[in-house]
């Protein structure tokens, strides 16, 4: 999720609250592993379920909704918040 974040970044999130559109999101992929990614738009899964189109910042390295799909709305489940370490840069919206 460079530049917005980079590994080791301490994360605070907050489970079951509603996605606002644009803010980052802790989800988990169909394979399992849990992902930090932005949440672009709210779409339809294949199934028809609501789901979200999930897109890494970094375009050319992050693995997102580009690659997997959309991502079912139960699976995304946590909005982050802030980041708590290190200390947050001024003027950087999470």
């Amino acid at each position: 999720m460079r530049p917005t974040l980079a590994p080791g970044d301490r994360l605070l999130v907050r489970y079951g609250v509603h996605v606002p559109t644009g803010r980052l999101v802790l989800a988990r992929f169909p394979d399992g592993t849990l992902v930090v990614k932005r949440a672009v738009e709210p779409r339809a899964t294949r199934d028809g379920r609501p789901g979200w189109w999930l897109l890494s910042d970094n375009h050319d390295e992050g693995i997102d909704s580009r690659h997997r799909g959309v991502i079912a709305a139960a699976d995304v489940v946590a909005v982050v918040v802030a980041r708590l370490w290190p200390r947050p840069r001024p003027g950087r919206r999470l």
